[in-house]
């Protein structure tokens, strides 16, 4: 899980890296942190999510697999299709139904996990209020530009 964050995290800077003047140009909400706050943040909440799957993963009630981690590497799976699909291909509108999906299956996660660790549940709670401000920022794209 840690190398799979790793990876997530690297192909998630180069991305970033590679923005072109598309995104540069486009209107974004007043409440768009600047682009360096994306690495750091992303790098946090990337660590949560390692360390709780691995608290669910190891647990007694999940060993060696559950339902609830089929659905974090669902969301994971949207989550890494988000970058991909906003910035590589510049579909904001069918990124925004991406981050929809994200969310729901982040949901279902929560709630999965909460049954097997409250610690582990508990530490989604930043991801999720970040997923809401993705989802407010992507949607400000979609409309105004």
């Amino acid at each position: 899980m840690f190398y799979l964050t790793l990876i997530t995290y690297f192909y998630f800077i180069s991305i970033l890296y590679r923005m072109n003047n598309w995104y540069k140009t486009l209107k974004k909400a007043p409440w768009t942190p600047p682009d360096f706050v994306f690495g750091p943040v992303w790098t946090f909440l990337y660590a949560l999510l390692a360390v709780a799957f691995i608290i669910v993963w190891k647990d007694r009630k999940c060993y060696p697999y559950c339902t609830a981690l089929t659905y974090f590497l669902l969301q994971l799976v949207f989550n890494l299709m988000w970058t991909t699909i906003f910035f590589k291909y510049k579909l904001p509108r069918l990124a925004l139904m991406d981050i929809v999906l994200i969310l729901i299956f982040t949901y279902y996660t929560y709630n999965q996990f909460r049954l097997i660790s409250k610690t582990a549940s508990n530490l989604l709670i930043p991801y999720i209020a970040w997923l809401f401000v993705a989802l407010s920022m992507n949607l400000y794209i979609v409309l105004y530009n």
